[in-house]
């Protein structure tokens, strides 16, 4: 169905827009911390025009591909993120079920001979995304047939890696209007944490006092990893992570801005989230809380004040990056749709990660992934929440 051209990039250049996962700032920051990356430029064209001659799915875009080693060298995982996308505009994206499966089929195919001998799939976390669960689960289906139908090497992956739900505030408007869109008890929350002292700080890669910040930060961390049956990187990954931006940013690159804001009141440290702005979006990309005085709403506040300096920096949008997929009273991180869905944004469902298996060793790494998953996502849960 299409004819798929790849041509690897060898000078990539710097880039502060688009989807961060696919910037050149955060592959080379993975590449410290287990991965390495590839960029292509990938152009498609649709062979099987309509009647009419329409070609209209033709496309092409630079993309960031990432692999990693597991075992000691024994297989290699390739993971493509945030891409590809419909590739129709303006046609109802259940229209293009077809094309859409088979364009990710065939640009995987095509990829194969770029990656390590020894990748036993190819894991892409396409940017496709609807406004309700409903639509998004029909589209997922129709993927599934699409590639059962035409027996394309596509499967859905037992784990999404990218948070296929999330929400997004709308930071085009006034700062009244974005607080306007909140719920009243949202708004009340971050005007109470304000009124009883609670005061924001925000730290970046250079500070001098950072790796003390970070250790305030990391012990936050470990209260709420604990408390809420979370994973965690260690410390210098985050380190890392802030340090890399400050020292790009200072030696003139156009890089995302990654900030650490910590909620303090007297002697208290209540709480953290770290940040990444860019020219499209800003990213809520970790966050905790400790146990002590709660009642002071800080993680209201923190977000208020992250959300008002990425309108600041000119991002589009403020993306709480993550949630449970449903308002839900019975799901274990009710609480957190409840929270982030309360700042007013526009609920954002993706479809996903999908797999192109390439060896058969895959099929004991997807059973494995599977019981891992079960293991995390069902049993710890349950077993916490009593």
């Amino acid at each position: 169905m299409y004819k798929i051209e790849i041509q690897e990039i060898a000078e990539v250049s710097s880039s502060n827009s688009g989807y961060f996962q696919q910037t050149k700032f955060w592959c080379e920051f993975k590449e410290n911390h287990g991965w390495s990356y590839r960029k292509f430029r990938i152009s498609w064209i649709h062979i099987e025009a309509d009647s009419k001659g329409n070609t209209q799915a033709n496309g092409s875009q630079e993309v960031s591909v990432l692999t990693r080693t597991f075992a000691k060298g024994f297989f290699s995982l390739a993971y493509v993120p945030l891409f590809p996308s419909l590739p129709i505009e303006g046609v109802n994206s259940h229209d293009q079920n077809i094309e859409f499966t088979n364009l990710m089929g065939e640009i995987g195919i095509a990829l194969k001979p770029f990656l390590p001998k020894n990748t036993i799939c190819i894991r892409f976390d396409p940017a496709v995304g609807f406004d309700n669960t409903e639509d998004r689960d029909i589209f997922v289906r129709g993927t599934k047939l699409v590639a059962f139908a035409d027996r394309l090497k596509l499967k859905k992956s037992a784990v999404d890696i990218q948070p296929p739900d999330s929400t997004q505030i709308d930071l085009t408007p006034a700062e009244d209007e974005i607080l306007s869109k909140m719920k009243s008890k949202w708004r009340y929350n971050v005007n109470l944490s304000a009124r009883k002292g609670v005061e924001i700080i925000r730290v970046t890669g250079e500070n001098e006092k950072l790796s003390e910040y970070l250790d305030i930060f990391y012990d936050l961390y470990k209260i709420t990893a604990e408390r809420d049956g979370i994973a965690l990187h260690a410390k210098s990954y985050y380190e890392d992570l802030l340090r890399k931006s400050a020292a790009e940013i200072a030696a003139g690159k156009d890089v995302p801005v990654i900030s650490l804001y910590l909620a303090k009141h007297e002697k208290d440290f209540l709480g953290a989230i770290i940040t990444l702005f860019s020219k499209t979006e800003s990213i809520y990309l970790y966050g905790c809380s400790g146990n002590v005085k709660r009642n002071l709403m800080p993680n209201f506040l923190l977000q208020w004040t992250a959300m008002k300096d990425a309108k600041a920096y000119g991002s589009q949008y403020y993306d709480m990056y993550g949630m449970p997929p449903a308002d839900d009273e019975n799901h274990p991180m009710h609480g957190l749709y409840l929270f982030k869905t309360g700042f007013g944004g526009n609920n954002i469902h993706r479809i996903g990660s999908f797999d192109i298996p390439l060896k058969f060793v895959y099929r004991f790494y997807d059973k494995a992934e599977r019981v891992r998953a079960f293991w995390h996502k069902v049993i710890l849960k349950k077993i916490r929440g009593r």
